[in-house]
């Protein structure tokens, strides 16, 4: 089995004495260097700007667009992951500066204080992300809660619709960018390690950059509000997004940020799963959480440079003057368009795969039962990655594309539901006649799978050319796409927090107020976006501030209903905080199940695994006599017989 630098070092490393002395503690890697390495980036950025244009002779010389985009938004935020020490190991390798040994003293928590600082324990990085995406979840939803305060009654209440525009296109930018990609990415960074028995990811450092990268774009995010947003929706579209207000700049360099880090946890999962699972673990005997995110970390690194050269293409024809998607220059407005929508409806199935895979865990476990289709469910996976490719057009309907696109498009629209329908099914198959034990993470998976469908539905119609033609650009198309990300993404993140809670902090959570979370949540959620139906067929239009009379009971009934779904939040975040700070202590497997990452202590050890486990079955073999995943250890003669038997 493949290791990582840290393990041919001694494994019981202890931290490392802090540095002595102002100055020492001025160039040590940290909060206080990151405090003078920032604004020092940023002046080389302004000094960069300001030179080349003085050197090329261009009036102004100060012009705030390249200022901006250059200083503020590139080479800041260079200085601070700097500053803490992301690239310190990297410079002295480059420089070619001797290395310093390796003493463990990054990795591992040995107090709160290690999860604020860069450390390379993917169980650290794992909380990391997923304590941070909740922050931004909770500024998303409180954005939601202003749109939806806005839409109450007709008319302007607090906002104009330039700023109203600014609250539901930064809102969707965090919820998508901010939260639902990183917390997927953040459960996984937990859990997968120890599902495949490794001792780690495959690269630590880069594993560590790409969690501090996440941060940056959320707050590049957050700070366009203050410079009035950006009000071209989460899409931005050209060539609205090339003019007019500059909070489209935060929004260009935010995505970036956040697509970057996107893209090196991809590789890094990639990279991991391929070549460090533990002996025995072939690829048929993977948690199919673990084929989840292989499929996603492919689609990642396929996707995401379109959504990122879109980005940078928009931004060059507002910074630098080119003329991509400026048509009175000859650009060309709709290659934004399908750019864009190359990468974002992949980028659906890289927020729903790692769902899926969520759910298979918690459902097999909670129903006692094999997973149904084991092997259906993961090429399922695999056809959904192909297939995801060729259906983006179907968002370009009524904008004018080639005619001959829709009908194709349309097709692999619907066929594209086959092996979703699979995973349906499959689920369903696992349940029935089931030992079921309706814990809080087997609420949410339920709830997950009857959202889930719901949300499939409405997209059948919005597949089809006559349905979408009537209900495009209507409320119809925010109940479909709250069904599949919040009905679908939301609920398996919560069911993988409930599950993996346990593992993650060494204690339990309170069943009842997991349960009453769940309730608040799946009503309030019904009642704040099943309406948006009804009202989108009859034509309430989507992304305005203002709206006919005759929709007014309808919003002012989904507004109760959402800041009835907000509160529910607030009783998630209480039993979360609270359970791990006094909670009762965690068995090392309460909830009976097989995959490897329960075998060890909760929390686990610093690398995991104290010996290599040898897998010798299947991961969901439940209810099968004398069966087992892997053996951990050591008894050569029990793996021998496990070998035989299996």
């Amino acid at each position: 089995m493949s290791t990582t630098i840290e393990q041919q070092h001694d494994l019981h490393a202890t931290p490392a004495p802090r540095p002595r002395g102002t100055r020492a503690r001025l160039l040590a890697p940290g909060w206080l260097r990151a405090l003078w390495m920032t604004p020092l980036f940023l002046g080389i950025g302004l000094a960069l700007v300001l030179g080349i244009r003085a050197l090329a002779g261009w009036d102004p010389i100060w012009y705030w667009q390249p200022v901006l985009t250059v200083a503020f938004l590139t080479t800041a935020p260079l200085g601070f992951l700097a500053g803490i020490g992301c690239f310190d190991y990297w410079a002295r390798y480059a420089v070619g500066t001797p290395t310093q040994p390796e003493d463990h003293s990054g990795h591992g928590a040995h107090s709160w204080r290690d999860y604020f600082r860069v450390n390379t324990d993917h169980k650290v990085i794992g909380t990391q992300y997923v304590v941070t995406t909740i922050f931004f979840l909770l500024a998303g939803g409180l954005l939601a809660m202003f749109v939806r305060a806005e839409l109450a009654r007709p008319g302007t209440q607090f906002f104009d619709p330039q700023a109203y525009n600014s609250l539901f296109s930064v809102h969707a930018s965090l919820m998508i960018f901010l939260f639902i990609i990183p917390a997927f990415a953040g459960l996984a960074n937990f859990v997968i390690p120890l599902m495949l028995g490794a001792p780690d990811m495959a690269f630590p450092r880069l594993n560590a950059l790409s969690f501090w990268m996440l941060p940056i774009g959320g707050v590049i995010m957050l700070s366009s509000l203050i410079v009035g947003g950006f009000g071209a929706g989460w899409t931005g579209y050209a060539p609205l997004s090339t003019r007019g207000d500059p909070g489209s700049l935060f929004f260009q360099m935010g995505v970036q940020w956040a697509g970057a880090s996107s893209i090196a946890t991809a590789l890094n999962f990639l990279v991991t799963i391929i070549t460090m699972r533990a002996p025995g673990m072939t690829f048929w005997r993977m948690p199919l959480l673990v084929w989840a995110n292989f499929t996603t970390s492919l689609l990642v690194v396929v996707a995401t440079p379109f959504i990122a050269g879109s980005q940078f293409f928009a931004m060059f024809d507002r910074v630098l003057g080119t003329d991509f998607f400026t048509p009175d220059q000859g650009g060309y407005v709709l290659a934004y368009q399908h750019i864009f929508w190359f990468y974002s409806h992949p980028a659906v199935y890289i927020m729903m795969l790692p769902g899926f895979g969520i759910a298979s865990e918690v459902i097999s476990v909670m129903a006692r039962k094999p997973i149904f289709g084991y092997r259906l469910m993961a090429l399922s996976l695999m056809a959904i990655l192909f297939l995801g490719f060729s259906v983006w057009a179907h968002h370009m309907f009524v904008s004018g594309m080639a005619g001959y696109l829709r009908v194709p498009m349309m097709i692999t629209t619907l066929l594209i539901a086959v092996p979703t329908g699979i995973k349906v099914f499959s689920w369903l198959a696992t349940l029935w006649e089931g030992k079921l034990h309706f814990t809080t993470p087997m609420l949410f998976a339920l709830g997950f799978v009857s959202m889930f469908v719901i949300g499939g539905l409405s997209g059948i119609f919005l597949g089809a050319l006559p349905i979408v033609i009537h209900t495009s650009d209507t409320y119809f198309v925010v109940a479909h796409i709250h069904y599949v990300l919040f009905g679908g993404s939301l609920f398996t993140i919560f069911a993988g927090i409930y599950y993996w809670f346990p593992k993650m902090t060494g204690r339990m959570y309170d069943e009842r107020m997991g349960k009453l979370h769940f309730w608040l949540t799946f009503v309030g959620f019904n009642a704040t976006f099943f309406p948006m139906h009804i009202i989108g067929v009859q034509g309430m239009q989507r992304r305005i501030a203002d709206y006919a009379p005759e929709f007014a009971n309808w919003n002012f009934f989904i507004s109760v209903a959402s800041f009835a779904l907000g509160a529910s939040t607030l009783i998630f975040l209480y039993n979360m905080i609270t359970s791990w700070a006094r909670g009762p202590r965690a068995e090392a497997n309460p909830w009976r199940a097989l995959t490897l990452e329960w075998q060890v202590s909760s929390p686990p050890p610093v690398f995991n695994f104290d010996e290599i486990p040898q897998v010798v079955g299947n991961p969901y073999e439940y209810g099968v006599p004398g069966a087992r995943h892997a053996v951990l250890n050591g008894d050569r003669a029990a793996v021998e017989e496990e070998v035989r038997v299996h």
